[in-house]
């Protein structure tokens, strides 16, 4: 539409656009200007001074390009020529860099033919297993041996400091131990499930909403927020209630922690990092801005919960995961401060939050890409429950019991075998304390960098047989009751010391969002020929989102 007559206005997000444009343009400028100046300026000098002095000038800009391809290839060949059965090498650091976007299916398509294979960096080797022997070795037989070690802890200490997944020894044990409990109680069980069908129907009421007028539902987004509020509720005692989009605060927490994710996997492929966080410039300048936004939003939740507890308003059998610890926290203040507490709420929020949505996300979408599977998901849901179509959101939530829950196998291996193919975790990192030999034979050095390969596991036919990269829930049952693998096969929730405390919380959590999705609405892809591609992070968000249409099915059966 043109100019009316009240006069032509620009939208903000036009201003904004506008504004990007300008400033894109006039960066432009100044830098062909600058080049401009810089090119007379050296032909000047050129005919000034001597050519001793511009022939040096030349070299050392010669030898700032050179010095740092040295660092990266010089080991690069010295590694590719030694022959003391160490892993085979398949590249630099570079090669990682140049795949950082495709990174997980790069590394599928090597391990397809290398299940031990190797990237070698600067400062050491990085590592990577597909098999499941050498899993069950690094993640349970010797275990002390592989820890997270300085090099992880350096490079995901701005984000997680001393949390639990960045954690190694007493602070990991201590962190163990806590959570340990917190989640083998009944309290939280019944809490969580609680908080759990609260926000899985304020989440079908959204879709609801978008469903009347068949409007496009950005599936991930809601996933992401509606899992935040529930751990935010069963973690910290707090309505956080981004679902709703009014708290500008709490979104934008959300969107600082999702980039800060990003960006801090990043440094495993830039070698410049450390640099750029000295000088506070490029993307270590956006972590910094992301963590100080972060950081302020949960001290501000520590010290809310700290005054509550200091007008005696927390119970440590009834609240919270954060009121219990900082009830822990009385009896031994030095090693619970508010730092510390800050890590650990980190913890819990990413595992909380990003894996259960992003395992969410790509069930839909596969629920999309194989209707019939949706229908048998749906079917089950109506028949365990006893519910119908036609049930009110209220009726249905009192008819999902956990005992309708736990007859819900179908559903079950619908969502593992997402996390065999979608990896919430698609990467897990650890560091050898010493010299080690693998099952396979290959030696470990001390100081390499070990990973365990989810995502390519999932994909490989020696693991899963010749149907592996097809999604068939029925290759977790065994007469209609599921089945479950070795943890060192299937390993998305790791296995030994470190198995996930959270396994059984993220499947009721997953199941009931699940189950009340499925049984109000049927869902197909806005793009049906889209291919749908992750974002590199540490945990596997769905790039650029998930968009689905929903028909209600009280319309359609």
């Amino acid at each position: 539409m043109g100019p009316t007559g009240s006069g032509f206005r620009l939208t903000t997000a036009t201003r904004t656009k506008l504004t990007n444009i300008r400033s894109s343009t006039n960066s432009r400028s100044k830098m062909n200007t600058l080049f401009i100046v810089s090119t007379i300026f050296s032909l000047l000098a050129g005919c000034y001074f001597s050519t001793q002095f511009m022939l040096a000038l030349i070299g050392s800009l010669i030898l700032l390009v050179i010095a740092p391809l040295a660092v990266v290839f010089v080991p690069y060949f010295k590694e590719l020529m030694s022959n003391d059965h160490r892993p085979p090498v398949v590249g630099s650091i570079l090669s990682m860099l140049i795949h950082l976007n495709d990174l997980f299916d790069y590394i599928t398509l090597i391990a397809r033919n290398h299940h031990t294979f190797r990237f070698v960096k600067p400062t050491h080797s990085e590592v990577y297993v597909a098999d499941p022997i050498n899993v069950e070795h690094i993640l349970k037989t010797n275990f002390p041996n592989y820890t997270k070690g300085d090099y992880h802890k350096g490079i995901m200490g701005d984000l997680l400091g001393n949390g639990i997944f960045a954690a190694d020894g007493d602070i990991w044990r201590h962190q163990r131990k806590l959570a340990s409990h917190e989640f083998s109680t009944k309290v939280l069980r019944d809490f969580s499930t609680v908080v759990f069908r609260s926000n899985s129907a304020k989440l079908v009421k959204k879709v609801s909403e978008a469903a009347v007028d068949n409007q496009i539902i950005a599936l991930q987004d809601l996933l992401m927020k509606s899992t935040l509020d529930s751990i935010f509720k069963v973690g910290f005692g707090f309505d956080l209630d981004t679902l709703s989009g009014l708290d500008k605060t709490s979104n934008q927490f959300r969107t600082a922690f999702d980039d800060s994710n990003s960006l801090i996997f990043s440094r495993y492929v830039d070698v410049l990092w450390r640099v750029k966080r000295y000088f506070n410039i490029g993307s270590e300048a956006a972590l910094k801005k992301n963590i100080k936004v972060i950081d302020n939003f949960v001290y501000e939740l520590i010290e809310h919960k700290r005054k509550q507890l200091k007008n005696g308003k927390l119970n440590g059998d009834k609240d919270d995961i954060l009121s219990r610890f900082l009830i822990e926290s009385k009896k031994n203040p030095t090693n619970l401060s508010d730092e510390y507490l800050r890590d650990i709420s980190l913890s819990f929020i990413i595992a909380g939050k990003d894996t259960s949505a992003s395992t969410l996300t790509w069930f839909f979408y596969m629920l999309c890409k194989h209707p019939l599977i949706q229908e048998k998901v749906a079917l089950e849901v109506k028949e365990t429950t006893g519910a119908n179509y036609t049930n009110s959101i209220d009726e249905f939530s009192l008819k999902l019991t956990e005992s309708a829950l736990e007859k819900m196998h179908y559903l079950h291996a619908a969502l593992t075998e997402t996390l065999r193919l979608y990896p919430a975790v698609p990467l897990d990192g650890k560091c050898s304390e010493n010299d080690d030999v693998l099952p396979d034979g290959f030696k470990i050095k001390k100081g390499d960098g070990v990973n365990y390969m989810a995502y390519p596991m999932g994909r490989m036919t020696y693991i899963w047989g010749e149907d592996a990269e097809e999604f068939r829930p029925e290759r977790w049952l065994h007469d209609g009751v599921f089945q479950p693998q070795s943890p060192f096969k299937f390993t998305a929730f790791q296995g030994g010391p470190r198995i996930c405390l959270g396994k059984e919380f993220a499947y009721r959590q997953m199941k009931i969002m699940a189950a009340f999705l499925v049984l109000f609405f049927k869902f197909r892809l806005v793009d049906e020929s889209r291919e749908a591609t992750y974002r590199t992070m540490f945990t596997l968000h769905m790039d650029k989102g998930l968009d689905l249409y929903a028909q209600p099915r009280s319309k359609t059966n």
